[in-house]
């Protein structure tokens, strides 16, 4: 079935149509629900959330641009959306650290472990990090998308990259003390 006549269908509240759609998304989206989760169990909450909603507004997607971008701005929004209810941002200082160089091997680090430590991070640092280095957004938008001013955007994102970069550190340490 064509990815219209899914749509089309999910919106008529086709069951079938919308099983079609969960196994076609679900893994793209739980990766992005992965990245801004604290753990693997947050993470499969916030997909089953964000299916419901991606479900109830699906006839808001007019085929303009990728539904799978869709759907993933929805779930972006969504777990934004808990964490500003929980309000895990404060306001900082405007004094902004020296923006941290986090180089990242990839043969010295796996991808199990940078998850595992960006999951780690506290939540106002792991959201900002994730939607400006990973997502690409700018300091402007995280900052309306999380209804924090632009220097707290900044001041957490340079946090997060000390942070990381003393955590990567400390691994690739104790790997070559490991291997001696």
């Amino acid at each position: 079935m064509v990815i219209e006549q899914l749509i089309y269908e999910c919106g008529k509240n086709n069951t079938k149509a919308q099983e079609h759609v969960y196994r076609l998304l679900a893994p793209k989206l739980f990766s992005v629900c992965l990245k801004y989760s604290r753990n693997y169990e947050e993470a499969q909450d916030n997909l089953q959330e964000s299916f419901l909603i991606i479900f109830e507004k699906i006839n808001q997607y007019k085929n303009s641009g990728s539904f799978e971008g869709w759907a993933k701005r929805i779930v972006i929004n969504y777990v934004l959306q808990q964490y500003r209810k929980q309000t895990v941002f404060e306001i900082v200082s405007e004094k902004i650290p020296a923006e941290e160089e986090l180089e990242i091997d990839d043969d010295a680090i796996s991808l199990e472990f940078l998850t595992k430590i960006i999951q780690e991070l506290p939540d106002r640092y792991r959201l900002v990090f994730n939607l400006y280095v990973l997502d690409g957004y700018s300091h402007k938008e995280i900052s309306e998308m999380l209804e924090i001013n632009i220097g707290t955007s900044k001041s957490n994102l340079a946090r997060a990259k000390a942070i990381l970069k003393t955590k990567i550190e400390l691994n690739n340490s104790f790997d070559v003390k490991k291997s001696k």
